[in-house]
């Protein structure tokens, strides 16, 4: 069977452990409310437990969890100049 390989980073933290990619449960405040996401990717040292999170899981998490998620945006509404009543009223007549 052919072996994983996974990358792994010295510890900036303690400097003797390693970080390796582990899957957690993370754990974040929204206003009041504790919100929990299990299996979370996210960079353990193996010696003092330093945590680093992945920025891309970071990023999508923060999109899921921003409340203007699935909103449509604000449509741009377009200035019309204001109506020439003469040219309103007087059409040009049809030359044959």
């Amino acid at each position: 069977m052919a072996e994983e390989t996974h990358l792994s980073y010295p510890c900036n933290e303690c400097q003797a452990g390693v970080l390796h990619v582990r899957y957690i449960t993370y754990f974040t405040w929204l206003d009041d409310e504790l919100v929990s996401v299990p299996n979370f990717p996210a960079w353990v040292c193996d010696v003092c437990g330093r945590r680093e999170y992945d920025q891309r899981a970071i990023a999508w998490l923060t999109t899921m969890l921003n409340p203007e998620t699935g909103k449509p945006s604000p449509s741009s509404r377009r200035i019309r100049p204001p109506k020439d009543e003469k040219r309103d009223t007087i059409r040009p007549s049809r030359v044959e």
